[in-house]
């Protein structure tokens, strides 16, 4: 064998050998760094892709009372404010010549005249869910720069998984075939929405 091909087959061997082997080194000390980072983001993205409508960071409870009938916005006041266990009322709004809107602290209501019942949500703050939600929707100040450095984490933890392994197991071998279905994917996903 020529010197020039042993010397060109061994440095490239040897080359990709310290790439894996930083590809690797990076890959998971970056990783054990991002498992926090991608725990808000994923529980978050679960909780925010199966919402139905409804925002997970509040539990909505939905209560029924029954008012007198025929109460105008004064004396449905005196009435809401004699009751306990109730949100505290900020005002009473007109809706139609039947139905009362009542505005709530941490909800909202209506009253029905005719029938005299009153139905209303109480929205009551799930703590832990709210957080997670600023963080993935990037509303807490200075974020941006974590969400960044996460975003570029995950771009590295992508091409860096592309050369950790070698082989008939790595891109070169069925990796490939793994790497086209990702990429397959999203994009039948567009074609086909």
């Amino acid at each position: 064998m020529p010197f020039t091909t042993w010397m060109e087959k061994n440095l490239v061997s040897s080359n990709s050998k310290t790439l894996r082997r930083w590809a690797r080194i990076i890959h998971r000390d970056l990783g054990f760094l991002m498992v926090g980072v991608s725990l808000v983001y994923a529980i978050s993205g679960i909780l925010l892709n199966h919402m139905n409508g409804k925002d997970p960071a509040f539990h909505t409870e939905e209560v029924t009372l029954q008012a007198g009938r025929g109460l105008d916005s004064q004396e449905l006041t005196y009435w809401w404010n004699d009751k306990k266990d109730v949100p505290p009322l900020r005002k009473i709004l007109p809706i139609d010549d039947q139905h009362l809107r009542l505005m709530l602290d941490g909800g909202v209501g209506v009253y029905n005249s005719v029938s005299g019942t009153l139905d209303y949500e109480k929205h009551s703050k799930r703590q832990f869910v709210y957080w997670i939600n600023k963080l993935h929707y990037n509303q807490v100040k200075g974020w941006s720069i974590m969400a960044d450095f996460f975003a570029a984490s995950l771009i590295f933890f992508a091409l860096s998984g592309l050369v950790m392994v070698k082989g008939k197991n790595g891109i070169g071998g069925r990796g490939k075939w793994y790497l086209l279905l990702g990429f397959i994917i999203p994009v039948l996903y567009i074609i086909l929405s």
